[in-house]
C-alpha cells in the first residue's frame, strides 16, 4: 500500500489511496469493531485515550452502530449510543447501581435500563434528571474523600 503524510496545524495525517481506505473501512465493519463514523467521516474511538478498556460480558457497553462502505453510520443509532455509554460510565464512576441512580433522579430503573441498552431515545427532561443525580453522587464522593485525607 502506498501512503503519503500531510502536516495541519501541526498533527501528522497519513493519506492512503480512496480504494484502501474503502477496503480498510469495509474490513473494520466486518470485524465488527467498535468504532464509529459520522457523516462528516470523522471516527470515534470505542473508548477514549487513556481511558480503560471497558468490561466484558454483562458489564460491556452497547456497541457503536456499523459503519457503511462509505464511512458512515445511522446518526439516531449513533447519538443513542452515545448517551448511553456515557451514562453507563458516569454512573459507574459514581459507583451507583441502576436502582440507585433511579432513585435518586426519581425515574425508573427500567428508564435507565432501556437508555444503557442504546436502543431507546431518551428525553431531555429525564437526561436533565440523571445528570443532575450523577452530579450530586459524584460532589459527595468527592467531598467524601476530602474529608478522608483531612
Amino acid at each position: 500500500m502506498t501512503t503519503m503524510t500531510t502536516t495541519h496545524h501541526g498533527k501528522k495525517f497519513a493519506l492512503v489511496p480512496w480504494a484502501e481506505y474503502r477496503r480498510l473501512s469495509r474490513q473494520v465493519a466486518e470485524e465488527g469493531d467498535s468504532t464509529k463514523s459520522g457523516r462528516h467521516m470523522a471516527t470515534r474511538r470505542a473508548t477514549r485515550p487513556g481511558e480503560p478498556k471497558p468490561p466484558v460480558g454483562d458489564q460491556a457497553l452497547p456497541p457503536w452502530p456499523p459503519v457503511d462502505a462509505d464511512g458512515t453510520s445511522n446518526a439516531l443509532e449513533s447519538a443513542r449510543v452515545s448517551i448511553a455509554r456515557t451514562l453507563i460510565q458516569d454512573r459507574r464512576a459514581a459507583g451507583l447501581s441502576q436502582q440507585r441512580l433511579a432513585e435518586l433522579a426519581g425515574v425508573r430503573q427500567e428508564t435507565i435500563s432501556r437508555i444503557e441498552s442504546g436502543k431507546h431515545t431518551a428525553t431531555v427532561r429525564v437526561i436533565d434528571k440523571l445528570d443532575k443525580a450523577l452530579r450530586r453522587a459524584k460532589a459527595k464522593i468527592n467531598s467524601n474523600r476530602r474529608l478522608a485525607y483531612a
